[in-house]
């Protein structure tokens, strides 16, 4: 790939992040922002830069073009707060050793609990009691990814979006009202590129997650929590002369800029024993209640589990599980 289309790609990256400096004030479905996986949310998701397989659709899709397995997937569940649930669910091909790319599928789900539904009503509360309805979203998308060469690769994915809050009654004159369904969906767009810097394992990566149009409730819009994020890592046992191989020790900074959110600092840390045992940790700056995660995995035989323990103050705690396998 030559130097023009490289400056080129970087030029479209950086001019959307600067476009992207207005502030929208509001934002919505913001579940899409939140990790489901063990391994990312132990890193404090700071996976911009980290070449992955199949999970690379939910952080930047281009990571996943130096796949080796073939075939790769993973499935994912989120406990989070208040009895919601985020599962995830992702899937890789890469045929002919990614001679044509690699190309994925994904999937997320949100399940916001039972919630009582209430109308306005004439008495003493002001209102009655209707069904009880539950919330969710979902995000299915199909990604592609190639390696342009040994060290520069690009990707992107496609999403289908929606959202059901359930229903509403609405008044229409002084005796008579509708029921309305509450529901958007829409498509979004997430691309990124990742570039081997040749300077030992060190690599430099940048993403735009949820890129897309308006949704809207009735009169009321709102735009999806874009993020665009820049991400270094490396090994850092790398600057050890001595013969470690069976060690290393994975250091991942992101930087990301949000629609409606501050400027946040993620950083990761991995030590993998032999690529079977692995122990994390991560910081996100911003964050008051859940700056701080851990966690470990398991590697064997094509098949492996992360975990992730995240403090959440007042809401006690956050655990993700995630399993995968790869062939």
């Amino acid at each position: 790939m030559s130097n023009k289309i490289k400056t080129i790609l970087m030029l479209i990256v950086f001019s959307t992040v600067i476009f992207a400096n207005q502030k929208w004030g509001q934002t919505g479905i913001q579940s899409l922002s939140i990790s489901t996986d063990g391994r990312a949310a132990a890193m404090g998701q700071a996976m911009t830069s980290i070449s992955s397989s199949s999970l690379a659709l939910f952080y930047n899709p281009s990571t996943m073009g130096k796949m080796e397995q073939f075939i790769d997937g993973t499935a994912s569940q989120n406990n989070w707060f208040a009895d919601m649930q985020h599962n995830a669910f992702s899937i890789a091909i890469s045929p002919m050793n990614g001679r044509y790319g690699v190309f994925g599928v994904s999937l997320k789900s949100i399940d916001y609990g039972e919630i009582q539904g209430t109308v306005v009503a004439a008495n003493d509360q002001g209102y009655h009691d209707t069904e009880i309805f539950e919330p969710s979203a979902i995000s299915a998308g199909i990604g592609y990814a190639k390696s342009l060469n040994d060290k520069f690769s690009v990707g992107a994915q496609l999403n289908m979006v929606a959202q059901q809050l359930g229903k509403s009654v609405v008044p229409e004159g002084e005796d008579s009202s509708i029921v309305k369904d509450n529901v958007v969906n829409g498509t979004s767009f997430d691309f990124g590129t990742i570039y081997k810097t040749g300077f030992k394992s060190l690599s430099f990566g940048m993403a735009v997650r949820n890129f897309s149009g308006e949704f809207k409730y009735e009169d009321e819009g709102f735009q999806l929590p874009l993020t665009f994020s820049m991400g270094l890592s490396m090994d850092l046992l790398d600057f050890i002369n001595e013969d470690v191989k069976a060690h290393s020790l994975l250091l991942a900074v992101d930087a990301l800029h949000y629609r409606s959110h501050p400027e946040q600092i993620n950083m990761g840390l991995e030590y993998a024993l032999k690529n079977m045992f692995f122990l994390r940790c991560g910081y996100r700056s911003s964050e008051e209640l859940q700056d701080i995660s851990y966690g470990f995995g398991v590697k064997l035989v094509g098949l492996k589990v992360d975990y992730a323990y995240t403090p959440f103050g007042v809401f006690d705690s956050i655990q993700r599980f995630t399993i995968g396998f790869s062939i």
